[in-house]
């Protein structure tokens, strides 16, 4: 720990705390619908299906402009960004509290839309974190900042007793101090130490654009206007939502999709950082309906699984920085494809299958933190990109996860279906690693990443 502790001093700490904050309130704002929901779902009459659409659009939202969030901050002083961010992630709880009624469903997909704006903040928290560091230290850095995903756990402690005693409504509120808090700490110590290039006035239209496309997407969605109307229309909404932000990265920028390797971290992170996130958006839904346990103690449940996820998830990346990323994640979406399996081939009992679960989410973080340590060695001169990039596939997973839950139980009253889907992209993603992992960067092989090549399919012309 002592060495650890002196490897953290020799860069900026202060920006990292700062950085860790602003996501860590981020990603309590971006979940706060998941351990609501056991309370919002009865008051607004809502079916499965649309729980699940519900509890899922801000973890939509969230990946989705993670894409033109990190274009940004490849323009921007990041420490200018995440104070916008914040400003926008304290608009839905303010709505909340000074609403005369209660919201109808359509207008909390439009707040769910504005949620998504904290889980977004990983596009500028991490690499803005790892800017003070140098490249033999980004896996412990990144994942440090990354453990801001600890930010669920208050979602599972705090809201669901204050909604059983105030109502669903007021306890949204309860998020606003920690925004303050995540602000001034940027405003004081927060630093961005990237270098910055491109067209501003260009990065914050996209930006705008992309959260206004979004909301009406979701409206539109939720209205049928899209020609298709029910499951497939929710079904097909990333893939809209995905086409649109694309179009917004500079031609240059767009030529990293055409990358195998950038295709293989789209899907790793989708299962492995998309697991954490959609789980927990409905992990309390998921537990009442197995276990059939009370509200508060399924948050309680929420909150523990979401820490044990997000505490590893340094871990992972300590790891990775030792014996290699693609090793690490060897190991960890193996153990996802097994729990899911388990999952999918009938129901555990109680104790096993909240153990599962936190096995679960211990998998979770490992592997979420094995891919960032790369991702800076991959891509070490579009780390921002990338990150952004990343980051939205795996929200995208995150939407998915409880959206095809919620589906697959309204249609055959069991879960078993969903977890046989995930098990299957697990085992998928494991091979993927197995057999393209050997081309990806070493940490081990590597004593000053500028002066070493990109690794064949990581680079493109301009890097």
């Amino acid at each position: 720990m002592a060495k650890i502790g002196h490897y953290l001093r020799s860069g900026d700490w202060r920006s990292l705390v700062a950085s860790f904050l602003y996501f860590d309130t981020g990603f309590t704002v971006w979940l706060l619908f998941g351990p609501l929901a056991p309370y919002m779902g009865p008051h607004l009459h809502l079916a499965p299906a649309a729980l699940g659409f519900l509890v899922a659009v801000p973890v939509l939202s969230g990946a989705l402009l993670r894409v033109p969030l990190g274009n940004l901050y490849q323009t921007l002083d990041g420490r200018t960004i995440a104070l916008m961010g914040i400003t926008l992630s304290a608009l839905t709880p303010l709505y909340l509290l000074l609403a005369p009624a209660a919201p109808t469903f359509g207008v909390l997909l439009v707040l769910g839309v504005l949620l998504g704006v904290g889980g977004a903040s990983f596009a500028v928290a991490l690499p803005m974190a790892g800017s003070g560091y140098p490249p033999r230290m980004q896996g412990l850095v990144l994942g440090l900042a990354a453990a801001g995903n600890i930010g669920a756990v208050l979602d599972g402690v705090l809201f669901p007793p204050l909604a059983r005693h105030y109502g669903w409504q007021a306890a949204m509120t309860a998020v606003l101090p920690l925004l303050a808090l995540a602000a001034l700490a940027l405003w004081v110590w927060g630093r961005d130490h990237a270098p910055k290039a491109g067209s501003i006035p260009r990065a914050l239209m996209g930006f705008w654009g992309a959260l206004i496309f979004l909301a009406a997407l979701v409206m539109v969605t939720h209205k049928g206007w899209l020609g298709v109307s029910g499951h497939p229309a929710v079904l097909l909404l990333p893939v809209f939502g995905m086409a649109f932000m694309v179009t917004l990265l500079p031609s240059a920028q767009r030529r990293a999709l055409r990358e195998g390797d950038a295709w293989a971290f789209f899907l790793i992170y989708a299962i492995t950082f998309g697991g954490f996130v959609g789980l927990s958006a409905y992990v309390s839904v998921l537990l009442i309906a197995l276990y059939h346990i009370p509200k508060v103690v399924a948050g309680l449940l929420m909150a523990g699984l979401a820490f044990s996820g997000a505490t590893v998830r340094p871990l992972g990346g300590l790891l990775a920085d030792h014996a290699g990323g693609p090793r690490i994640l060897l190991y960890a979406l193996s153990g996802i494809a097994l729990v899911d399996l388990a999952f999918a081939l009938f129901v555990p009992a109680p104790a096993v299958g909240i153990a599962a679960l936190f096995a679960l989410y211990f998998c979770f973080g490992i592997g979420n933190g094995a891919t960032f340590q790369m991702v800076p060695l991959c891509w070490p001169k579009r780390r921002g990109l990338m990150t952004g990039l990343i980051g939205a596939a795996g929200g995208i997973g995150g939407f998915y996860l409880p959206v095809v839950l919620g589906i697959v139980k309204q249609a055959t009253a069991s879960y078993r279906g969903g977890f046989a889907v995930f098990a299957g992209l697990a085992m998928v993603a494991t091979v993927l690693v197995q057999v393209r992992g050997r081309s990806w960067v070493l940490p081990a092989q590597q004593v000053d990443i500028e002066a070493q090549p990109v690794p064949t399919g990581a680079a493109i012309e301009g890097d």
